[in-house]
């Protein structure tokens, strides 16, 4: 793997790293609230528990990532960028919210692709 995709890899293992402290850590919070389109507050406070566990969810992705680079194993690599672009295309599916797609499957996509390239 080129240090381009690694470095990709990396990004994407970031940006879930980052994912998790927003859903674990920020889901009631206004920033939370904002970029989860929360409706109000106390909807937040009621499915904090729905958010703590997507964060823990991004989290594995983002371990599987880390895990995948040390090892330098390229299929570990594959497996998780594709559990990252199928979860980025239910997520913007799911919720209506086309923006999860490109914060999330997109780059996935793009260090997918450069393991190729």
């Amino acid at each position: 793997m080129t240090t381009f995709s690694i470095l990709l890899v990396s990004f994407v293992a970031l940006e879930h790293v980052y994912f998790l402290i927003l859903e674990m850590f920020f889901w009631t919070t206004p920033k939370g609230i904002k970029t989860f389109g929360l409706k109000t507050k106390s909807f937040a406070e009621e499915t904090k528990i729905l958010g703590a566990n997507q964060g823990l969810y991004n989290g594995f992705l983002s371990a599987g990532l880390v895990f995948s680079l040390s090892q330098n194993n390229i299929s570990f690599t594959i497996f998780f960028l594709i559990c990252v672009i199928l979860a980025g295309i239910y997520g913007a599916y799911s919720t209506k919210q086309i923006k999860i797609f490109y914060a999330q499957a997109i780059p996935a996509l793009i260090a997918f692709v450069s393991i190729f390239i």
